[in-house]
């Protein structure tokens, strides 16, 4: 059984996260006014969360899977370079795996920087019901952002169409950096979140990680750094679809409620051009609809 990318959730890729995906462009930013300031720094702080556990389960999975000492620069699907020491202890129980990225920023394959380490542990091999991998971090930085907590992904089983799901809890949260702050000052988002990831394609292709796709429902809350509560819920009847190899999703809705004075539901639609691969989606936000563009791809 091949090992999959089973330890990350869905990263929301909202509509207002510029730095961490790759850079995030509206097409139209007009209707971005001082009043709607808040909403938008919710929703901003809300994808920045989701984003980098997202992004910490990714790290985490190559960390699990490999077998060198430090990652391989010439595979296109690796994150790490040389500068990324895996250490692991498979003789504990349960097993261990420290990613050390070292005590200085390095810039990796996939254009992000990261120091510090992930841990993580685990109890069973990924397609094993009742397995469980934890994520924990020690003084990691991802794009100089402090990521903290604690991501948890368990087998659940099978659904009744026979399709493994995982259920996967984060508690955490992210220091941010002002250059990556929407007000150029730092501050702390908390962030929670509760999914369940079901494997609808690929599992029986063993050696090919790349023809993997997954469904994800759930819902995820916290508070972004002006102390203001959010919380997002994935359409159930509209599941973000996730195809491994490329960025971004392909369909799927998500609606995420704000508070304050600027208190609104915000949806974004991946479904947007009949879930073609491409790096636009369909916000509406305070009235109005706009496309987005995720990432520079």
């Amino acid at each position: 059984m091949k090992k999959k990318n089973l330890i990350t959730t869905a990263g929301i890729a909202a509509a207002f996260i510029a730095m961490i995906a790759g850079g995030c462009q509206k097409e139209d930013n007009k209707y971005m006014t001082n009043s709607s300031t808040s909403d938008s720094q919710q929703l901003y702080d809300n994808s920045i969360a989701d984003a980098s556990f997202d992004d910490a389960g990714n790290v985490a999975d190559e960390g699990v899977t490999g077998s060198l000492s430090t990652y391989r620069i010439s595979d296109e699907e690796k994150i790490q370079t040389t500068c990324a020491r895996v250490d692991l202890d498979l003789l504990a129980s349960p097993h261990v795996a420290v990613i050390d990225f070292g005590a200085t920023d390095c810039l990796c394959r996939d254009g992000n920087y990261r120091r510090g380490k992930i841990i993580v542990s685990w109890n069973g091999d990924y397609s094993v019901q009742g397995s469980s991998h934890s994520i924990t971090f020690n003084n990691y930085y991802l794009n100089f952002n402090k990521i903290t907590g604690t991501k948890t992904v368990t087998n659940s089983g099978r659904n009744a169409a026979g399709m493994l799901t995982y259920s996967i809890h984060v508690n955490g949260s992210v220091m941010v950096d002002p250059q990556y702050s929407q007000t150029g000052v730092s501050g702390t988002i908390n962030y929670n979140a509760d999914r369940v990831r079901t494997w609808i394609e690929g599992e029986n292709s063993p050696f090919n990680r790349r023809d993997d796709v997954y469904n994800i429902t759930g819902t995820a809350n916290g508070t972004s750094i002006d102390g203001l509560a959010w919380s997002s819920s994935i359409d159930a009847n509209n599941p973000l679809r996730k195809e491994i190899g490329f960025p971004h999703f392909t369909r799927g809705i998500v609606t995420v409620t704000t508070t304050g004075d600027a208190a609104s539901n915000s949806t974004i639609d991946y479904s947007y051009l009949d879930g073609n691969r491409d790096n636009l989606a369909r916000v509406t936000s305070g009235g109005h609809t706009y496309t987005i563009k995720l990432g520079m791809k």
